[in-house]
């Protein structure tokens, strides 16, 4: 179920709308993505936390939350406890952020577009990031939803790399299906027109995504945070608060 649901939320990207997202949010997105993951995976050994743990949360903190570790998961074939710890991880900081990203904004008084920019880049989940947006302003959400439009596209390579990185002995290396599904489903969306019905698949994945995500959850006992520990989410917080900080920094730095 989670990856016909990724399968699904293709429907509703648009490959013309990602690409128009601007120079500001393509530049902001590669550097964050990659130094997100770079500085996740160094976190990981410091903290010696298990590897696919460590890369589940690093890849929902980079792209897009739940629907990244979703995609990324079945790749590193991850044990139902380190996806329940990344999830909450993730999920914990992206509640977080949904309330505190427009008290931030309006006590710096960004405009419009930085904080469209801000929340794109650094709130996990798309769900979150329009939340927070709207909030915010009409121009925010527009901006915002653009932005992490483009970036959740970001899934494709990241997932790919992964599939590479985490290939064992002399196995070969199988681009797992839901991809290219993924892919074709993206293309359907911005060539055909068929409006109605990408709305209502795009619904119904995310409804998908949501109850399977609920029901790994209700798997993150007290017992299994106590086996895998603290460390975890003082990966998660670390990248949080670091990716930003970063990202506040250069919207205020460079963007209007």
């Amino acid at each position: 179920m989670l990856q016909i649901s990724v399968v699904g939320l293709g429907f509703g990207m648009n490959v013309h709308s990602a690409v128009k997202a601007g120079s500001e949010g393509f530049i902001f997105t590669i550097a964050s993505i990659t130094g997100t993951l770079l500085i996740g995976y160094i976190t990981g050994k410091v903290l010696k936390i298990d590897t696919k743990t460590s890369h589940l949360i690093s890849c929902g903190t980079a792209i897009c939350g739940g629907s990244a570790i979703a995609a990324v998961s079945p790749v590193i074939k991850a044990e139902e406890k380190q996806l329940s710890v990344a999830l909450g991880t993730v999920f914990i900081l992206n509640s977080a952020a949904l309330f505190l990203f427009p008290f931030v904004g309006h006590l710096l008084h960004l405009s419009q577009n930085q904080f469209g920019l801000w929340s794109a880049i650094a709130i996990h989940d798309t769900s979150s990031v329009v939340g927070a947006a709207g909030k915010y302003g009409p121009q925010a959400l527009e901006v915002a939803t653009t932005v992490k439009l483009a970036r959740a596209l970001w899934i494709i390579p990241v997932t790919l790399l992964t599939a590479i990185c985490f290939k064992t002995g002399k196995q070969k290396m199988k681009i797992p299906y839901f991809i290219g599904l993924f892919i074709l489903a993206m293309l359907a969306h911005t060539y055909f027109p068929m409006e109605a019905t990408s709305e209502v698949i795009v619904r119904v994945a995310k409804t998908g995504l949501t109850i399977t995500l609920f029901l790994i959850g209700a798997g993150l006992s007290r017992d299994v945070l106590k086996g895998v520990g603290i460390k975890p989410l003082i990966q998660g917080v670390f990248l949080w608060v670091l990716i930003s900080g970063a990202a506040l920094w250069a919207v205020l730095t460079l963007a209007a």
